[in-house]
């Protein structure tokens, strides 16, 4: 129990001190039901997060939701911790892997999504079939492609552990582990994982100046006859709608992607919109990982997507070729611009 009370110390210092140098607004700290609740300090840049009323935010939750990420226990043979895919130093996501490979060794069949800022999300997973963030949780504990466990096995062993059932006590209150506990401990610690202390962020608060490639790559992005990132990537902010889109990667899509959800073929082969922050250190990219560079994700854009029959409007409207390679090379530049470093060396995200 006192380690976890150290844990939650620690943590609390590290929100407060990263509250001092980005953040908006102070972390209003209070103490009740035995709980130390926090407002999570929003860095400037990104709007409030909506916390559900039935999962309030304390440190105690968060401290337990960091310890059970990197934890193997929640695996079928427990080898493998939600942080085996996501890998801070790549922003979350697992690495230069094309497909993530589970306690089976065996590949999944979409990229690991980026874990930072998905507390504004609407819908997780490429296809959105998670509703909130408590839900996509469990996807991968029981996926069997994945980390391949029963929740009743996983619930059982969390029970039986000697470490669990007193850091459940204090953060929740009980010692019997449910899996809607699991659920809640984990999202409160990703709820904390926001992403926006990049160059251009320090650029738009007056602490920086972009080069002059890096300013032209900035124009270019919302050019509606050059990049035309800007619908789906809104500048700024997330840099995600974090919307539904057939970006043309095939004429017939192989995955069916948010159809396999709403079983409507007007969904067939659309994905998330992923952000674009930190997309330095996240390839490859899409939802298939079928391009290693922001050079290839340019040229698809560029010249290489195809006119699928449901896809997005804003592509169907553009005209292909209408960027040459300086013009491409200046918006990855400034894309680069979009790397938080601070928040790939975090502590408080990293393993405890």
């Amino acid at each position: 129990m006192k380690a976890l009370e150290i844990l939650t110390v620690s943590l609390l210092l590290i929100l407060i001190n990263a509250c001092k140098k980005d953040s908006a607004e102070d972390p209003v700290v209070t103490t009740t039901d035995g709980h130390t609740h926090i407002h999570i300090p929003i860095p400037p840049g990104l709007p409030a997060l909506n916390i559900p009323a039935d999962n309030p935010t304390t440190v105690e939750g968060i401290a337990l939701g960091r310890k059970l990420f990197y934890d193997n226990i929640l695996s079928g043979d427990n080898s493998m911790s939600c942080a085996s895919c996501h890998k801070q130093s790549y922003g979350f996501t697992d690495s230069t892997l094309q497909f993530s490979v589970g306690i089976d060794h065996l590949p999944g069949v979409r990229n690991a999504m980026p874990l930072f800022n998905i507390g504004y999300a609407h819908g997780f997973f490429w296809d959105g079939g998670a509703a909130d963030l408590e839900s996509q949780v469990i996807g991968p504990i029981q996926n069997p492609l994945e980390m391949h466990e029963e929740l009743s096995n996983c619930i059982s062993e969390l029970n039986n552990s000697t470490v669990y059932p007193p850091l459940f006590q204090i953060a929740f209150g009980t010692s019997t582990i449910t899996t809607p506990l699991v659920m809640k401990a984990i999202a409160q610690f990703e709820r904390t994982m926001l992403s926006a202390n990049s160059k251009f962020d320090k650029f738009q608060l007056g602490q920086a100046t972009l080069t002059a490639q890096e300013t032209n790559g900035m124009n270019l992005f919302s050019d509606p006859a050059k990049g035309d990132c800007n619908h789906c990537h809104i500048l700024g902010s997330t840099f995600t709608d974090f919307e539904y889109r057939n970006n043309g990667l095939d004429s017939v899509s192989a995955d069916s992607g948010r159809a396999r959800i709403t079983l409507r073929s007007t969904d067939m082969g659309k994905f998330k919109t992923p952000s674009l922050r930190n997309i330095e250190v996240t390839a490859p990219y899409m939802h298939d990982g079928r391009f290693q560079t922001l050079e290839q994700v340019l040229n698809h854009y560029n010249t290489g997507f195809h006119y699928a029959a449901n896809l997005d409007p804003n592509l169907q409207a553009i005209q292909k070729g209408r960027m040459n390679q300086q013009e491409m090379d200046d918006i990855i530049t400034f894309l680069k611009t979009l790397t938080d470093h601070e928040f790939l060396s975090n502590p408080a995200f990293s393993k405890p």
